[in-house]
């Protein structure tokens, strides 16, 4: 299956952009201002942020587990984690801002294969 994108990259970046701003940012930006007319610049954003939502959903659903059994205050771990999940998330939205394709280091290249159709 082939993907047209629009040549637009005013309306990619503002849908990469979008994409960044929680998991209802991220539905609109796809289907508001992506879904109908798709840029490369959207769908890599796309694909980037939808990945690190869902490393977010299965890290709370971990680490929620992981700090209410053990025995001792797992609260530095748990912040460390997510102090580094913000950070991926400032790389790739300072991206977005600046119309660039720059993976999240970590998770980027898998992202852009996970992904492919949107």
């Amino acid at each position: 299956m082939e993907t047209n994108f629009n040549s637009s990259t005013d309306d990619g970046k503002t849908a990469a952009i979008v994409s960044y701003i929680t998991l209802i940012g991220w539905l609109v930006a796809y289907f508001a201002m992506h879904k109908d007319k798709k840029t490369e610049l959207g769908s890599f954003h796309l694909r980037q942020t939808l990945l690190l939502f869902l490393i977010v959903l299965g890290l709370n659903i971990g680490l929620s587990i992981f700090v209410a059994i053990m025995p001792f205050d797992a609260g530095l771990i748990y912040k460390l984690v997510y102090l580094g999940i913000f950070i991926l998330w400032v790389i790739g939205f300072i991206g977005a801002i600046q119309g660039e394709k720059k993976e999240m280091p970590l998770i980027g290249k898998t992202a852009q294969t996970m992904f492919p159709n949107l």
